[in-house]
């Protein structure tokens, strides 16, 4: 287990700022408030875009942006978080923003992650549909 010291790398996959949400804005609030708490550390967000391009966050030019209904971009930013050896990814996790039939395109990203994860769930289905195997 990794100790608060020896995390260097963080990663918060989510909504972010400037997309105006609330989850948008509490990513981009625990990227900040991790980054100032952690200066040893580097903390960024992997945003996810609903739209091609209406969502652009400056600084973050090497950072994985995950289009939401694209599956093959939740691969490509498992393989960018694996590949760069992220210590911890925390996903912000919404029904809305994630693309598949009961947001399952994020579930390909999980498991794809050789990373420990940790996930708030902002939304929790009172009925949920059967997970895609």
């Amino acid at each position: 287990m990794k100790t608060a010291s020896s995390i260097r790398t963080v990663a918060c996959l989510g909504d972010q700022l400037p997309r105006k949400c609330g989850l948008a804005t509490f990513t981009s609030d625990l990227v900040g408030a991790v980054a100032a708490r952690h200066t040893q550390s580097q903390c960024f967000a992997a945003p996810v875009n609903d739209v091609e391009g209406r969502y652009q966050v400056s600084g973050m030019s090497l950072a994985p942006r995950l289009r939401s209904r694209t599956l093959y971009s939740y691969r490509r930013a498992a393989a960018f978080l694996n590949a760069n050896r992220v210590d911890v990814a925390s996903v912000q996790h919404e029904f809305g923003i994630f693309g598949g039939p009961s947001a399952s395109h994020w579930l390909t990203l999980l498991r794809e992650l050789t990373t420990p994860v940790v996930t708030t769930l902002h939304t929790v289905l009172l009925k949920p549909n059967a997970a895609p195997a």
